[in-house]
């Protein structure tokens, strides 16, 4: 069993603003039982101070629910890009390195701006239209348990980021749209109402930035909080786009 250490040492990349360098400063606590990342950066805050005791600005990171549901702490901890809200602190090698999540631009410190996720889901029209009523003819729709339990997987997703910034093939410079929005496009187009709209979602995601720019990395699965199964639903739009390519070639609806 690894002992416990006396005291917390965090190692915590830094930026003053967008436009400005990265630097690096350690801060060292006194050890506490069952903190996670954020507490202890919420400890920081009222504190920060740097191990040679120079006192500095308080570290800016973002975090909400502090129940892995929101997503909006995740940040690369000791490499590995994660929540830090379910980030125990006596389960991480110390020092516990913390940098911005890659792949996004940076804000101040650990916070960045992924807006790019809200821009691939609108590509993608990752959603289900409810204004007004469509009249198809059709009862209230089942939807089997076993249907059910399978697009339950992903509408887990969170919009952390974590899949995105393990992702080789997105980032800044590249179309690609990231392995998120593509399962909520494989959730929406199962689903009894958002099927109307699956040959628009489709053509977004055969169109440049799309599911052929996916390298099949599978890093995005490996990181996922939420075990969502990424690489199934980018096999099963796979499936999907080659028989609209076929339906868009043929004339067929």
């Amino acid at each position: 069993m690894r002992e416990t250490p006396s005291t917390i040492e965090l190692r915590i990349r830094r930026q003053d603003g967008p436009d400005t360098a990265p630097y690096w400063e350690t801060f060292v606590l006194p050890h506490a039982a069952d903190h996670n990342v954020v507490s202890v950066l919420m400890v920081l805050r009222e504190h920060p101070l740097t191990h040679d005791g120079r006192r500095v600005d308080p570290v800016c990171w973002d975090h909400n629910c502090m129940e892995e549901v929101c997503g909006s702490c995740a940040m690369l901890i000791n490499g590995v890009p994660r929540p830090a809200c379910s980030a125990l602190i006596d389960q991480l090698e110390q020092p516990i390195v913390l940098e911005p999540l890659p792949k996004f631009p940076v804000v101040r410190d650990l916070l960045v701006d992924r807006s790019a996720i809200d821009a691939g889901l609108r590509k993608v029209h990752a959603w289900i239209e409810i204004d007004g009523a469509w009249d198809t003819h059709e009862p209230p729709p089942r939807i089997a348990p076993q249907q059910w339990a399978a697009d339950y997987l992903y509408s887990r997703c969170m919009s952390c980021g974590c899949c995105m910034a393990a992702c080789p093939q997105f980032g800044a410079g590249a179309d690609f749209v990231g392995p998120a929005p593509l399962a909520q496009v494989r959730l929406m187009n199962a689903h009894p109402t958002g099927r109307h709209d699956k040959t628009e979602r489709l053509h977004a995601i055969m169109a440049e930035g799309g599911l052929s720019d996916c390298g099949n990395a599978q890093n995005c699965v490996r990181v996922c909080p939420k075990a969502i199964p990424l690489t199934t639903a980018i096999g099963e739009l796979g499936r999907q786009t080659t028989i609209q390519a076929l339906k868009d070639l043929f004339g067929s609806s």
